[in-house]
């Protein structure tokens, strides 16, 4: 019941997980996933799929962790990783295109042609090329 008062779940403890939204789901597996007291949580693409305001609220649901558990976030909804990073990691074709901080990976021209458009995708990583 803790787990569930942590999530944001302890109203809906009585509900099958299959009568759960989408969005409550993922706070679900959250809180499951925490019943073990991990020290590492791994979070594959918990956004996808979620509304912007789900995916907001699962946003704060993980800063809520605070520095109980340490989170490893693979995710490609940027307001989310901007929100909780302190360290990112952009990869395209499994490679690194930058790591750093969120400002200096925000700031990274790589990640902004790759992201923004300036320049075809497989330019990128050309002989020479940043």
């Amino acid at each position: 019941m803790r787990q569930l008062e942590l999530v944001g779940l302890a109203g809906r403890a009585a509900a099958p997980a299959a009568a759960l939204s989408h969005g409550e789901r993922r706070q679900l597996e959250v809180a499951v996933a925490l019943a073990t007291s991990p020290r590492l949580l791994l979070l594959d693409e918990p956004t996808a799929g979620l509304s912007a305001a789900d995916s907001a609220r699962f946003a704060e649901l993980v800063a809520s962790l605070g520095q109980a558990v340490t989170v490893l976030l693979i995710e490609h909804d940027l307001d989310v990783v901007f929100r909780l990073a302190t360290h990112v990691t952009v990869l395209h074709l499994g490679r690194v295109l930058a790591d750093g901080t969120p400002g200096e990976v925000r700031a990274d021209e790589t990640v902004q042609r790759a992201y923004l458009g300036d320049a075809a995708l497989e330019d990128l990583f050309l002989e020479g090329a940043p």
